[in-house]
């Protein structure tokens, strides 16, 4: 079993995590057939994750497009199924909790969405949406009242409670939706790409305004994004993720001053650097070729058909297990080799593996 998030990527051992995932499988069936509905195999879209989420702290999870980020916050919220694995929210496990014994830990669970103007219904007014997780949990008190300071806590005017979405720009929009997940007073929220259909002006305003919320009401966040500059500013751990899975998890500062996975590597070396003397001086590692289908992914490293370090053997014929390495959980055989500089990037040709052998059709 690879190594548990606990004790290493910068979290001690000691106390109690608010969020403990072991080992998470979200899998999504494939079927084929409209009289039998046959299942033919399954998108492994979160495949072993396994991490902690200290109270107060921002855990920030990154990687590309399709790679399951937004299905472990999910997951994480019980908005999907777990297929395997167990996730424990402040020392309870939920993994198997049926809808009415979720409800009440529903209070202390929110999520922010990435699109500020589809999360929002266009025909509710911004107080009844505001308010209606009061409503709903019968929190009690005037509602209306609440509602008002909470859209003057996240920046907006008392009066926009009787306004529409349409009637908001996209930040507002998105002040919005944290009025609404700050409602109930939750103790954990997922922001889920809260700013990257947002200008870059505001996005900066959402990102300070998040900071100061967490301050002054002690929340925890689990905060998914593209951007790794925005990531690197609010996060106190990073998690990298690629195809369904970690490949590499420290505090923050160290996963950018000293990257040791190939894939966050990579990354980080797309970003670009505003000198334009450093700028010319550095080497970008260029990936080849696009992400591998979640529904049949290479077989080893996950990474190793893109991977520029990749070795030509055990990389594609033993898993390698999430490990510690310094202060770091890598994924990865040769991370000590990389870190001390023994072992180079090359450039190299798209790797097309022949696809696995079809499981067996389950009726």
């Amino acid at each position: 079993m690879a190594a548990h998030a606990g004790g290493w990527g910068g979290v001690s051992e000691n106390g109690t995590p608010l969020v403990d995932v072991d080992e998470l499988k979200v899998w999504f069936p494939i079927r084929s057939g409209l009289v039998l509905d046959r299942h033919v195999g399954d998108v492994k879209a979160v495949d072993g994750v396994s991490l902690q989420i200290q109270r107060g702290e921002t855990l920030g999870l990154v990687g590309e497009s399709g790679c399951g980020k937004s299905t472990v916050g999910r997951a994480l919220l019980r908005l999907y199924k777990p297929t395997g694995g167990t996730i424990t929210f402040d020392g309870q496990d939920i993994t198997h909790l049926g809808e009415g014994e979720l409800r009440p830990l529903r209070k202390r669970m929110q999520m922010i969405f990435q699109d500020p103007y589809a999360s929002l219904n266009p025909r509710h007014s911004v107080g009844r949406m505001v308010g209606e997780p009061l409503r709903v949990h019968r929190m009690g008190g005037n509602v209306n009242k609440q509602v008002r300071e909470l859209l003057t806590i996240v920046g907006l005017p008392a009066d926009a409670a009787t306004r529409y979405p349409h009637e908001f720009s996209g930040g507002q929009r998105q002040r919005i939706g944290l009025a609404r997940a700050l409602a109930l007073n939750p103790d954990f929220v997922v922001c889920d790409e809260p700013v990257s259909a947002l200008d870059v002006s505001i996005q900066a305003q959402i990102v300070n305004l998040l900071e100061l919320l967490q301050k002054e009401f002690d929340l925890t966040y689990l905060f998914i994004a593209h951007d790794l500059a925005v990531v690197r500013h609010i996060s106190d751990r990073i998690a990298v993720m690629y195809l369904g899975q970690i490949m590499e998890l420290s505090p923050a500062d160290d996963l950018y001053d000293n990257p040791l996975h190939p894939y966050t590597i990579s990354l980080l070396s797309a970003i670009p650097i505003p000198d334009p003397q450093v700028e010319r001086k550095r080497t970008s590692i260029l990936l080849q070729g696009d992400l591998p289908s979640p529904a049949n992914p290479p077989r080893a490293c996950r990474f190793h058909t893109r991977c520029p370090y990749v070795q030509p053997t055990r990389c594609r014929e033993q898993e390698p297990e999430l490990r510690p390495v310094d202060t770091h959980l890598v994924k990865c055989h040769f991370a000590e080799e990389i870190k001390a500089g023994t072992l180079q990037p090359q450039r190299r040709e798209v790797v097309f593996e022949a696809p696995a052998a079809a499981p067996e059709a389950v009726s």
